[in-house]
């Protein structure tokens, strides 16, 4: 059973950074695809950003150059780097994780974490 651990969530002005981390345990070894969704105030939750475990990447269009994912095999972490946030970044925000091989989605049935608040104020 994998368990997630979020941190560095908080509250910035727009125009800041946070940088959000998660450590993945469990005794799991195959850790396939993680990454951070978001749940906007009224919204359903979508993807932010996914990394698998050979590299490859995956954003959302509106964090496009703005936030970057970044991860490691070796202790099971994933985090993501927050630049330039805008006030429409506010939500929470859950790292998940499948290992599911050659997964391109996390879905609800994978792992989540419990979310962490990031909000942007104007």
């Amino acid at each position: 059973q994998v368990q997630l651990e979020e941190s560095g969530g908080g509250l910035v002005q727009a125009g800041g950074s946070l940088r959000l981390s998660c450590t993945a345990s469990g005794g799991l070894t195959n850790l396939y695809l993680m990454g951070w969704y978001r749940q906007a105030p009224g919204e359903q939750r979508g993807l932010v950003a996914t990394m698998d475990r050979g590299g490859w990447t995956r954003y959302a269009d509106s964090v496009k150059g703005r936030f970057t994912i970044s991860r490691d095999n070796v202790k099971n972490t994933v985090s993501l780097q927050m630049n330039n946030l805008e006030p429409e970044d506010t939500g929470v925000y859950y790292c998940a994780v499948s290992i599911r091989p050659f997964s391109t989605d996390i879905r609800p049935r994978d792992y989540w974490g419990q979310g962490t608040q990031v909000t942007v104020s104007s």
